[in-house]
């Protein structure tokens, strides 16, 4: 069908991501509920733990991360470059994201902030880095608020006060669990980056033709 070979990469990625927070869902329940019985605490069921801090936590977590990077990576590559990548623009020579886009502003395909000018356009030509970063910031605060939550379970559970939503965003805990994720997303762009002046993979439009020299910039 022509929808299926228009549309694959979508499907095929949001089908991967629902089997894969399914087996998180799973196995993440397993863990817990060990955890829970070796405290004596009563175990969960699917339909609670999926509402859990546990969780949620987790999952908010690593979102947080992967909108991160991706926020990072359009902003960064629009004022950075790698020569050689097939991530970069050619340091040497324009690119047609840098064109105005007030030049097709009377073209009747072209996307309707354009067309309207101003600050619809002004804030359209930077959408996609504004609206990942503001992805990042929506995890961000989930990850926060699930993870106070969870911090707040494990106090009770031990018969400690729990910590206030304020108090966990100043803990070592939530920092950590956000740094350890957000330096694996930065060294894999870095080497993704770098791999693609080297390493070519035909047919994807992240590399650079196969017999292209190192040194040509961009994909």
């Amino acid at each position: 069908m022509k929808f299926l070979r228009d549309n694959g990469l979508t499907i095929v990625l949001l089908l991967a991501t629902a089997a894969t927070i399914l087996g998180m869902l799973l196995t993440g329940l397993s863990v817990h509920n060990e955890e829970l019985a070796q405290h004596g605490a009563p175990t969960l069921s699917l339909a609670q733990y999926v509402i859990s801090g546990h969780f949620l936590s987790a999952l908010f977590e690593n979102w947080e991360s992967e909108f991160l990077q991706m926020s990072a990576y359009v902003m960064l590559t629009a004022l950075l470059f790698q020569r050689g990548s097939a991530e970069s623009k050619d340091p040497d020579e324009s690119a047609p994201q840098d064109a105005d886009p007030a030049e097709d502003a009377r073209d009747p395909h072209a996307p309707l902030p354009v067309r309207m000018g101003g600050l619809p356009r002004s804030l359209y030509s930077y959408s996609l880095g504004l609206g990942l970063f503001l992805l990042f910031v929506v995890s961000f605060l989930m990850h926060l608020s699930q993870s106070a939550a969870a911090e707040a379970a494990e106090a009770m559970m031990h018969g400690q006060p729990a910590p206030s939503t304020a108090e966990h965003l100043l803990s070592t805990h939530m920092w950590f669990e956000s740094f350890q994720n957000w330096q694996s997303e930065f060294l894999s762009t870095a080497v993704l980056v770098v791999l693609s002046i080297f390493l070519r993979f035909r047919g994807s439009p992240e590399s650079k033709p196969v017999s292209a020299p190192h040194s040509e910039t961009g994909a």
